[in-house]
């Protein structure tokens, strides 16, 4: 477990640690010669049977709370320390402020230099802090007087501690560091230092910093100070790490390093809000805060979501809006303090890291956050539920930091149903297959002679409006049952197909064969027209009909193809290989230079080819367009 000291400047924070440890954590010249913490300290006890504990050893001056914060948030428990001398002092309240709002309910408070006072003294300090911490999540931790200098409480302080229990951060999830220092060590390189959040980092594992992106390859590491193997959730940990861009600079407090499932900065976090009861005044919309979370300190603003003001000691949900990426996850806890950095000012717990720009506001999107504040179980059954009618499986994983296994549990125990990266209630699919379905048939009875639905109309003309990625799976699944055909462009039931009538079909048919003999360069409306002795008008009709199911292909003005010609041909051009021009192609279909150029330069407005001066290429992520391509002789 991770202890991490809290408390006024020179009340005996790390003269306590080194009673515990035997460890100075005073680790820099400046606070050696100076007498105060400035910067982060860290100290191992080994208690035996096992038993070791990490004391992150904090700045108690009101300068240093943002290098306080870099360590508070990565803690198990608290040890507040408190002089029986001088008693409760502005840091105090700061410091315990700040473990209030990290949800901080385990902790033991030390009644330092017990040695200076006389009973009265000792027992009037313990009343003040038993009614301090009455309102906080500390009420009624214990209290021991304890003296650095005399040993006095040291060891009763310690068994108390142990007692507190082992750490409660997760082991099952995808490993998270937070990076509190980086420095390079001669003959082994990079190192990082930070506190294990969730699961497990091992030698020669291949990891991410966020938000860089950087690559990273664990060569050695220490836990809890001696070297290990493994380092695991709640310990400290001393990472060697190596890589291709990695360098000293390139790493800063505030870094996390990640499992690769894990990287996805972010500078836009919802949140639920709680402002403190001691703020003389609302914290307005767009208020600008620096924001604290893990080691990171960033500049952002608060976008408030219920509301344009927040009064002192209430709650309420909330964006905060980031000038820099960062790494978040649901569950992280979040401290802001004032623009001039002054004090702390609220806390905040992550519902989802990854907040939407826009509409954030908006009744969907508050329901949806409703939902998301709940624990695992409950949020991922609440989402199903919601209007929207389906998860992104990948986003809450990750957002959640479980394993792919963890959300098949949820979603069974929910009556969900997976479905290419998507969840769904059961219930949701039926009613989306019923959808899809009446929707088509109500479409062929209003328009039986139209071939059916592009995909696009057929997804704006549902009663629920699912976004283009959902409704394609959906769609997939209905098109693998075959309840659902697709018919070139168009959509529509197995039952219902376009029927030209026996006049129409008969005169089809001598059209169609004349398109087959002679393909690269078939007749025209005008041609076929003269041919049968029919009115244009009738010839235009029927190929335009057909047209419309993708059977044909208008080219140029009253020109129609045979849909596989024009794969065909452009499976011609590709095979070309080169650049190509125009006398080319028409050598390759033998069907005069005008009408050569008439197909090029249809081919150009669908950008199947890419035309330079004289000379086309193909496209090849526009080559099957129209069909796959026949192989070319």
């Amino acid at each position: 477990m991770i202890v991490g000291t809290a408390g006024h400047i020179d009340h005996g924070k790390t003269a306590l640690v080194k009673a515990l440890t035997g460890v100075d954590a005073d680790r820099l010249k400046e606070e050696k010669a100076r007498g105060i913490t400035i910067d982060l300290g860290y100290a191992y006890s080994d208690l035996g049977s096992g038993h070791q504990l990490g004391f992150v050893d904090v700045p108690g001056h009101e300068r240093f709370v943002h290098n306080m914060l870099a360590g508070a948030t990565g803690i198990d428990a608290a040890l507040l320390v408190v002089s029986a001398v001088e008693g409760i002092k502005p840091q105090t309240v700061e410091h315990l402020q700040i473990v209030d709002l990290l949800g901080l309910d385990r902790g033991i408070v030390a009644l330092t230099k017990a040695d200076l006072a006389d009973d009265d003294q000792i027992l009037e300090r313990m009343a003040e802090v038993e009614t301090l911490l009455s309102t906080t999540s500390l009420a009624g931790a214990e209290i021991v007087p304890v003296s650095a200098i005399t040993g006095q409480g040291v060891d009763e302080l310690k068994a108390k501690l142990l007692a507190l229990g082992e750490s409660g951060k997760g082991a099952t999830g995808f490993a998270r560091l937070a990076v509190d220092r980086c420095f390079v060590l001669a003959g082994a390189g990079v190192v990082v230092t930070g506190t294990v959040h969730a699961g497990e980092i091992k030698v020669g594992d291949h990891l991410l910093l966020t938000p860089s992106g950087l690559e990273a390859r664990v060569r050695s590491l220490h836990a809890q100070n001696r070297p290990a193997e493994v380092g695991r959730a709640g310990e400290r940990c001393a990472l060697n790490l190596t890589g291709a861009r990695l360098s000293k600079d390139a790493i800063r407090r505030g870094d996390w390093v990640v499992g690769p499932e894990l990287h996805a900065p972010t500078d836009r976090i919802d949140v639920r809000l709680s402002l403190l009861a001691s703020e003389g005044q609302p914290l307005k919309h767009w208020s600008p805060v620096h924001v604290h979370l893990g080691s990171a300190h960033v500049m952002g603003r608060v976008a408030l979501l219920e509301g344009d003001r927040l009064a002192p000691a209430d709650s309420s949900l909330a964006q905060l809006v980031l000038e820099e990426k960062i790494g978040a996850l649901t569950g992280d806890r979040v401290i802001l303090r004032d623009p001039s950095a002054t004090r702390t000012i609220a806390g905040a717990r992550v519902i989802d890291p990854f907040g939407p720009p826009r509409n954030r506001r908006a009744e969907r999107r508050l329901a949806e956050l409703a939902a998301l504040a709940e624990p695992d179980g409950d949020a991922l059954e609440g989402l199903l539920r919601l209007a929207t009618g389906h998860l992104d499986l990948a986003r809450f994983s990750r957002s959640r930091n479980l394993r792919p296994a963890e959300v098949e549990e949820l979603l069974q125990a929910s009556d969900g149903v997976a479905l290419a990266g998507f969840g769904f209630l059961a219930t949701t699919l039926a009613e989306a297959k019923q959808d899809i379905l009446e929707t088509l048939k109500a479409f062929h009875e209003s328009k039986p002679d139209a071939p059916g639905l592009q995909a696009e109309r057929l997804r704006v003309a549902l009663k629920r409006r699912w976004p283009a990625p959902v409704f394609q799976v959906l769609l997939d699944q209905e098109i693998r049952a075959k309840t659902v055909v697709v018919d070139a462009a168009f959509l529509r039931l197995p039952g219902h197909s376009l029927k030209l009538g026996a006049r129409d079909e008969a005169l089809w048919q001598k059209m169609s064969g004349e398109m087959v003999r002679d393909r690269f360069k078939p007749p025209r409306v005008r041609d076929f027209a003269q041919a049968y002795d029919v009115p244009e008008p009738d010839v235009r009709r029927i190929l335009q009909r057909l047209a419309k199911i993708g059977r044909v292909v208008e080219l140029a003005q009253d020109h129609y193809f045979l849909r596989p010609t024009v794969a065909e041909m452009i499976g011609i051009a590709h095979a070309f290989g080169r650049d190509f021009t125009a006398a080319d192609f028409r050598d390759k279909l033998d069907n005069g230079r005008k009408v050569a150029i008439q197909i090029l330069e249809f081919f150009d407005r669908q950008g199947i080819t890419v035309r330079r001066g004289d000379y086309r290429r193909t496209a090849p992520q526009k080559l099957e367009r129209y069909g796959p391509l026949p192989p070319v002789s």
